[in-house]
């Protein structure tokens, strides 16, 4: 399947020379893969350096600077090896007429040290300057080379990410042999627009990103940077149209109710859908209608509404014969929709389940029957729901929540036990426009923007931990005054802790305080217990939960009206903003605090601020791409996010939309990939880890 060009660069690192098993597993913990076996040459290809050193500063002796990197012509005057026994450094003494530099070796190969610097004679040494009782030295040179090498020294050499067990000297000859693998490929750009841009090709800007020839062509904005990663951002996108182009293509269906559902579930909510809910609503009813597979995405910030737009597309498709089925990331959320959904879908007459990877025996096969013989309307569950014993008599609709957490593969799985299956991806995490294209390309976007009415602003304050026992004294009189309270524990990263042991620790001072008022939720304890101790809460048995982030989603208790999170700098805006979503879901005003460690970092500091001063989420997450980048944003490696190598999301929006119209247009035109350009694409695909869309092509 793959084109055979490409073999070179699919060949494991282990078969350059030198790479051996340990070096093999240095690259493979630099470059976050599993095992040595994972790592190909293309992933140090696409290694890309982050720094450069310049080698062409070449200041006399007298007139070194007091550090930086230089590059000095001297003679060698003598060797200073230490005493025997000694730990003391070799030195050797250079000059070139104007003052004396020390060059020191620790740990040194007297022979070798002999052999590159002999004694009278002239070298070029290039490094790092130090000084030591007011005279210059230089230790371990990064580069030693008589005067008819010289030319051969770059003047610009690149500096790349480490680990522990690679120096840049190995890494960067590493990188220069996975070079000589990269062949000359198919021109898969228009060439207009190469032309119109000034874009070298491919495989010239690879090499010239690693073997730059000024500061420059690092930058974001060169031309080497902006072709690769327009590059890699049509690969993404093209990606996303296949797919999209693949769903479509499958033969779909029309479900369109009659209302009688939807008219019973609406009567027994306590409230009237907003302006928002209503347009999202109806953009989701006509997908629905339509004889095409609905594609959607629904976005809207914590608390605004989207389960309840979800359950009436899911009534929907109870009008029209069909199923439906929920899947949410964790047991509590998916237990929570339950909650929220069953009382309300058996006002209207239909039946909803829950099943998750807790259900055993009678009770889990009572459940799959209902599914099986269409008894049951409605399916709630985690990733049990794709398990292979799972079926449904007719599934019509599915629905996926936070669907960062899962992959495209995992919703696909759930669709197939369908046909011509509608999709309905749902996120509270507010995401920046291009990081939905780059995720969410394949689908179309419903926003709720307006929060329901009467929902009051969580009041936001940024508090310092040495204040800690004043929020502790605060706390006791507001839970005397009746409230309810989260307190968010962090992972503590430099104690080492795990974030189980901060939260136990916390849960034990505050139960000191508040004895028998206290409750601690967190990821290592087992559901049943879990879910005693948010039931707890939820009926106000206790007042403060301490807990961990595996409430950040999905928890909802309206009573709850104050929000603490702790060690606050520690965590992305889009999960500050999550878990500040869980108080202010009532009418009562709600507050958060925000306890931060004294010497914040620049980013730390403006992250507070946003919080403080908006609690609009869309402008939360802008910003948080801003400060953090793409690939961090939702807080950890999500399986439904890509991650990119060459472009930056916040720098380089103008290239995604290209990329995107570019995409629809190739797949318009050539949904094979059949034409030249096509087969040229298909490089593209593999090259960026996107053939998944290769195969849904060949599957037909």
């Amino acid at each position: 399947m793959r084109p055979a060009t490409l073999d070179p660069l699919f060949a494991s690192v282990t078969s350059l020379p030198g790479v051996g098993p340990r070096v093999a597993e240095s690259l493979a913990r630099l470059l976050g893969r599993d095992s040595p076996e994972d790592v190909r040459v293309k992933d140090l290809i696409f290694h890309v350096p982050t720094g450069l050193v310049d080698r062409g500063f070449m200041p006399r002796i007298a007139e070194l600077p007091p550090e930086g990197v230089v590059t000095v012509k001297a003679r060698i005057l003598r060797h200073l090896p230490p005493a025997p026994g000694s730990r003391s450094p070799w030195r050797v003494e250079v000059t070139d007429g104007t003052g004396i530099l020390t060059l020191v070796y620790f740990h040194p190969r007297p022979d070798w040290i002999r052999q590159i610097l002999p004694e009278g004679e002239e070298r070029y040494m290039s490094g790092r300057i130090e000084w030591f009782r007011n005279q210059p030295q230089m230790p371990h040179p990064d580069h030693v080379v008589p005067p008819e090498e010289f030319a051969g020294l770059p003047r610009l050499e690149p500096t790349y990410p480490l680990t522990a067990g690679l120096s840049q000297k190995v890494l960067a000859r590493i990188i220069g042999q996975a070079l000589t693998s990269l062949p000359s490929l198919p021109e898969w750009q228009d060439p207009a627009m190469v032309k119109t841009r000034g874009w070298p090709a491919f495989h010239e800007a690879l090499i010239r990103l690693h073997r730059p020839q000024q500061a420059e062509d690092l930058a974001p904005d060169s031309p080497l940077r902006m072709r690769l990663a327009y590059d890699e951002l049509l690969a993404s996108q093209l990606a996303l149209a296949l797919v999209r182009h693949h769903m479509r293509k499958g033969r779909g269906r029309s479900l369109a109710g009659d209302g009688r559902h939807r008219t019973a579930i609406e009567a027994a909510l306590p409230f009237s859908l907003t302006q928002a809910q209503r347009k999202a609503l109806d953009e989701i009813l006509a997908d629905m209608a339509a004889p095409q597979r609905m594609l959607r995405l629904l976005q809207g910030d914590v608390g605004s509404g989207k389960t309840v737009v979800a359950l009436l597309a899911m009534a929907a498709a109870a009008e029209a014969g069909a199923q439906s089925a929920l899947m949410a990331p964790s047991d509590i959320l998916a237990r929570q929709h339950h909650a929220t959904i069953a009382p309300l879908a058996a006002r209207a007459g239909l039946k909803a389940v829950l099943l998750t990877g807790r259900d055993t025996g009678r009770q889990r096969q009572e459940k799959l029957r209902a599914l099986a013989s269409g008894m049951a309307h409605i399916a709630i569950g985690t990733h049990a729901l794709f398990q292979e014993d799972v079926t449904f008599r007719d599934l019509g609709l599915v629905v996926v929540d936070e669907q960062h957490r899962f992959g495209v593969r995992q919703r696909l799985a759930l669709q197939a036990k369908g046909h011509g299956t509608d999709l309905l991806v749902m996120t509270a995490t507010p995401i920046p426009r291009t990081l939905a294209l780059t995720a969410y390309g394949d689908l179309d976007v419903s926003r709720i923007t307006a929060r329901p009415a009467g929902r009051k602003p969580v009041k936001t304050s940024v508090i310092p931990l040495t204040r800690l026992s004043e929020v502790v004294d605060r706390l006791k009189t507001a839970v005397d005054q009746g409230a309810r309270v989260y307190w968010v524990c962090p992972l503590v990263e430099d104690s080492g802790a795990l974030p189980h042991t901060a939260a136990e620790e916390r849960f034990a001072m505050l139960d000191e305080h508040l004895p028998g008022r206290v409750g601690l939720v967190h990821g290592r304890m087992k559901g049943e217990a879990r879910d005693a101790v948010m039931a707890d809460f939820r009926a106000g048995r206790i007042a403060v939960l301490v807990a961990t982030t595996v409430i950040e989603v999905g928890v909802d208790v309206p009573e709850a009206t104050i929000m603490i999170i702790e060690n606050a700098e520690r965590f992305g805006l889009a999960q500050l903003h999550q878990l500040r979503g869980r108080v202010g879901r009532g009418n009562r005003e709600s507050y958060c605090l925000l306890l931060y460690r004294e010497s914040l970092s620049a980013t730390a500091r403006e992250r507070l601020r946003i919080m403080r001063e908006t609690d609009d989420g869309f402008a939360i997450a802008e910003a948080d791409l801003r400060l953090r980048g793409a690939g961090d944003l939702l807080g950890e490696k999500q399986a439904g996010l890509p991650r990119f190598t060459f472009a930056d999301l916040a720098l380089h929006e103008e290239l995604l939309l290209a990329a995107r119209d570019d995409a629809r247009l190739v797949v318009a035109r050539d949904p094979d990939l059949a034409t030249p350009r096509g087969e040229a694409l298909r490089h593209l695909l593999y090259l960026f880890g996107r053939d998944e869309a290769i195969r849904l092509l060949l599957a037909g």
